[in-house]
Formats: C-alpha cells, sequence, structure tokens
C-alpha cells in the first residue's frame, strides 16, 4: 500500500509532453488546477491523494509550483508531502531552475537543479540532500544533454502550446528530462482522439498520447504514463493513468 499511495503522487508529476514546439512565443495567463488522484483494482476504487499545479507570469519567467498530498485516510499508511517549482524562460520555454522538496513517510528529500545553456548543449548542475531518521546525506551531479531538456513542471506548459491537431498520429518524438540526478530519455506518441468522462458526469473531447521512459542505456525507468489532453484551446491535461503491479492510478481534473 505504500507504493501505491506513493505512485499515485508521482504520476501527477509526470503529467508532461515533449513535442517540438508549434509556436516560440505562446503565453499562458496565471492559472490554478486542481486534480485527485485515485487508485483503481478491479472493482475497487478509491481516491488516495490529492495535488494543485499553477502558474504564474513574474516579468520574464514563469513560476510554476505543483504540491501534492495524500488524503487523510491514507497518511496513516505512508504521509506524503511534496512540492515541487521550476522557473521557466517565457520566450525560449527553457527551464532555468527547479527545485523538488518531498516528505514521505519517515525520510526528507530536496533536489535542485539549476539549468545552463551553450548553444544547443545543455548542463544541469543537480544537489540532493536526504534526511531519514537524522541521518543526513548530500550530493552533487552534474548532467548533459544536446536539444530539448526539461523537467517534470517545465514540459507540462510546454506541451500546451503544442497542436496536436497537426501532430501525425504514432509519430515517436524524443526529448530528454533532467530527472533529479539522472537524465531521462522520453518518447511520446499521439494515440488518437475521443471523449473523456469528467468526474462531474460531463463528457470533453481529448487527444490521447502517451509516453515512455528509459534511462541513458535504454533501462524503462517507469511504467508507461497515458493521458488525455482537452481540445480546446486550453489543452488541460484531462487525466492522467499510470499502471501498477496490481491495478493502476489516475490523476483526475476536477
Amino acid at each position: 500500500m505504500k507504493a501505491i499511495v506513493k505512485i499515485c503522487i508521482a504520476v501527477l508529476c509526470m503529467i508532461t509532453g515533449y513535442f517540438k514546439a508549434s509556436s516560440a512565443d505562446t503565453k499562458f495567463a496565471d492559472e490554478t488546477l486542481k486534480y485527485v488522484i485515485t487508485y483503481k483494482w478491479g472493482l475497487i476504487t478509491k481516491d488516495s491523494g490529492e495535488a494543485t499545479l499553477s502558474i504564474k507570469n513574474q516579468g520574464s519567467k514563469y513560476y510554476i509550483r505543483l504540491t501534492g498530498k495524500t488524503k487523510p485516510w491514507a497518511d496513516g499508511l505512508f504521509k506524503v508531502r511534496d512540492t515541487l517549482v521550476s522557473v521557466m524562460d517565457k520566450a525560449k520555454f527553457h527551464p532555468l531552475s527547479y527545485t523538488k522538496i518531498a516528505h514521505e513517510g519517515d525520510w526528507h528529500r530536496k533536489d535542485v537543479i539549476e539549468y545552463s545553456y551553450t548553444g544547443t548543449n545543455v548542463k544541469g548542475n543537480a544537489s540532493v540532500y536526504k534526511e531519514k531518521k537524522g541521518n543526513v546525506k548530500t550530493e552533487n551531479f552534474e548532467l548533459s544533454s544536446s536539444g530539448d531538456t526539461f523537467d517534470m513542471l517545465s514540459v507540462f506548459y510546454w506541451i500546451r502550446s503544442i497542436d496536436l491537431a497537426n501532430i501525425e498520429t504514432g509519430k515517436k518524438l524524443t526529448a530528454t528530462l533532467f530527472s533529479e540526478s539522472r537524465e531521462e530519455t522520453v518518447k511520446i506518441w499521439k494515440v488518437g482522439e475521443g471523449s473523456v468522462k469528467m468526474r462531474d458526469g460531463s463528457k470533453r473531447e481529448a487527444w490521447h498520447i502517451k509516453f515512455t521512459f528509459t534511462s541513458k542505456g535504454g533501462k524503462k525507468t517507469s511504467d508507461d504514463i497515458e493521458a488525455w489532453i482537452s481540445k480546446d484551446g486550453k489543452r488541460v491535461p484531462l487525466e492522467i493513468k499510470g499502471k501498477l503491479p496490481l491495478g493502476h492510478v489516475c490523476a483526475y481534473l476536477i
């Protein structure tokens, strides 16, 4: 059960996509989106967590914030309180810094990544702080990539600048994710389109997309993720689904 509750929060952190932007000058107004995270296995359905994602305009930068926490019933099993913050350059859609503060169970962790750019080359100076029952460990890493590179929050808004109607169905596109202390390769493709039933019973038209995550060596770093993105002008993620050894978790816009 601990793994289920933890992954419920992690899935929302993966509501990201990597398509070549059709418009680098897409602008986002300040907004706040709320999600409920649900565990499903057969006939069992249980709301396990909730998350809030927001973006604010401040000068030439976007400040993006995601908070996730377990529901009160789940706190007694495995309490989660996570906060992720990404600072992003508006004009280039480049992440400038990324911070994740995690309080999960009996351990605390803080990850910070600072980005720098030289042409198409991207470097990330990453630091990790871990603390469990008074034992503290710190580490530093240098991450690198070439081409489109993001973190778990900056890509969330990048995908919403894409006109998915003009992306060929089934065509896989690739980018790099700086994920805490490592580089991951993400492949994404549009599966098709259809309607999504919302929690209030209404239906909305959406694009259906999938993601795969692998390490530099090609080893899978997590199970595949599916997402449904609204077909209106805002292109909001309506539903995100991830697999578990038993059942799966879904994040729903509410």
